[in-house]
């Protein structure tokens, strides 16, 4: 297995937690494991592309990650704008859950979950990270 499909792995496991803790009625739990899915998806696609990670700010911090991902993959294709506006909502609703004192919505983690599934087969999709559409990651490609 290679860093992008470890790392699509890892999206996975993130993704089936978000599921069961949206289940638990953990909803910020689950905002935050949605988003670290998509998180992970996300570096899995930029390191499948072969986008130079050693760039400063790409690997360090999250808005580095999630600038490469739209510059170098949704800028100029091949990954859908729409798409980029998923992790970036992702990853506000995540500042809420984390660090802004208040709870997530509960349509908006449940919204939010279900986007990560898109986003992970999406992802698995267009990179062919994986060599099959059963994943084995719980999202169907």
């Amino acid at each position: 297995m290679n860093k992008a499909e470890a790392l699509l792995a890892k999206a996975g496991r993130a993704y089936s937690s978000a599921r069961a803790l949206l289940g638990l009625g953990d909803v910020d739990g689950a905002a935050n494991r949605a988003y670290y899915a998509m998180f992970d998806a996300a570096r899995a696609a930029l390191l499948a592309a072969g986008v130079p990670m050693l760039e400063p700010d790409i690997g360090r911090t999250h808005s580095g990650l999630i600038g490469a991902f739209g510059n170098y993959l949704v800028k100029n294709g091949p990954v859908s704008k729409d798409m980029g506006r998923l992790l970036n909502r992702a990853h506000e609703i995540r500042q809420i859950a984390d660090y802004n004192g208040e709870s997530v919505e509960l349509a908006d983690a449940q919204e939010m979950v279900e986007q990560a599934g898109a986003f992970i087969a999406a992802m698995q999709a267009e990179f062919m990270i994986g060599n099959s559409n059963d994943n084995g990651y719980g999202v169907e490609a």
